[in-house]
């Protein structure tokens, strides 16, 4: 008889991480960060709650989908709607045909590209999420960036001549207020959700954002689907593609930001591109697997690119320092 298998604490603990892919959990608060850096605000406790509301629906699904948006009601209606999306496009992609040696050919009938949409939808709708979270806690305090650009003082302008040919009354004209001041006036009432109105600048940065974070999680659980049985050489090198152009577009639009932005552009795409590049050339399951593996794990420095665009070079140092963690923990147990 062969020795007895060990149990106790360390194996439960090891095959809890197993079981909720430990080391994708450190993926998932950047999506509520990136989110709140577009609309110029710090992170809050609403985006505290749009994190855990996220960590929740992801990794333990049915188990606490409740708890999840439990977590979402609390910023307010409209986060709790966005999650309740999330939520049903998180069922969608766990109830979706799964390719297993019982039924290999699952995928390539019935689920080929529903199950990377489901999870590009997902991480799509995480960034939102984490803006309108953020944006329902009143009286947020704003970033410096945000609050340097709404205490700008509207330029003034001098009165219009009459026609009778009047001259204009001579001397410095008066500043007008601030917009900020306007806006905090004694006869001002603040918009509803939280006192922050959203500007369509905000919203436009918030799904420029999302399609950023969108594009490789697609590109990357297109890839998972080969991670069982190797054999596709197109698919990573699409993926390699995808990636490598994202990250040179994310270089290049942050570089006016100072050396944040770039420096988690580049720290992007070596780890999402390299292993697709291998994966490319020798199209093997442990290679596929490996390049799925560094794909969840570029969503981090992605996520700091994307708040280090809008500004939130602190949010982005911040959601940084995860990377380290996440890939000491890919080394024992897999993200995917």
């Amino acid at each position: 008889m062969g020795p007895a298998p060990r149990c106790g604490r360390p194996t439960r603990l090891r095959d809890w991480a197993e079981l909720l892919r430990a080391p994708a959990l450190f993926t998932v608060p950047g999506d509520a960060l990136a989110g709140a850096a577009p609309a110029g605000l710090r992170p809050n406790r609403g985006t505290a709650y749009a994190a855990c509301a996220s960590l929740r629906l992801y990794h333990a699904a049915g188990l606490l989908t409740a708890a999840g948006l439990t977590s979402a009601a609390r910023a307010g209606r409209p986060a709790l709607g966005l999650a309740s999306v999330l939520s049903a496009t998180v069922w969608a992609y766990d109830l979706r045909p799964k390719r297993t040696p019982a039924a290999p050919a699952a995928p390539a009938t019935l689920a080929a590209p529903a199950a990377p949409a489901a999870m590009a939808a997902a991480r799509a709708l995480d960034l939102p999420l984490g803006a309108t979270a953020t944006l329902s806690v009143p009286g947020a305090p704003r970033s410096r960036r945000r609050a340097a650009d709404t205490a700008s003082p509207v330029p003034a302008r001098r009165p219009l001549l009459p026609r009778g040919g009047a001259r204009a009354p001579s001397g410095p004209v008066p500043a007008a207020p601030a917009v900020g001041a306007a806006l905090s006036g004694p006869d001002a009432r603040p918009p509803r959700g939280g006192g922050h109105a959203a500007a369509p600048v905000t919203a436009r940065r918030t799904a420029t954002s999302a399609l950023a974070l969108a594009a490789p999680t697609y590109a990357v659980t297109a890839v998972s689907r080969h991670e069982a049985h190797g054999g596709s050489a197109l698919t990573p090198l699409a993926a390699l593609g995808a990636t490598t152009a994202l990250g040179v577009s994310l270089a290049r639009t942050g570089a006016s930001r100072g050396i944040v932005p770039v420096w988690a552009a580049a720290a992007y795409v070596p780890t999402a591109a390299v292993p697709c590049l291998h994966a490319a050339l020798d199209p093997s399951p442990p290679l596929t697997r490996r390049a799925v593996s560094g794909g969840i794990r570029a969503m981090i420095p992605l996520q700091a690119a994307l708040a280090a665009r809008s500004g939130a070079n602190a949010t982005a140092l911040a959601v940084l320092g995860l990377a380290p963690m996440a890939r000491t923990l890919a080394r024992k147990v897999s993200p995917t």
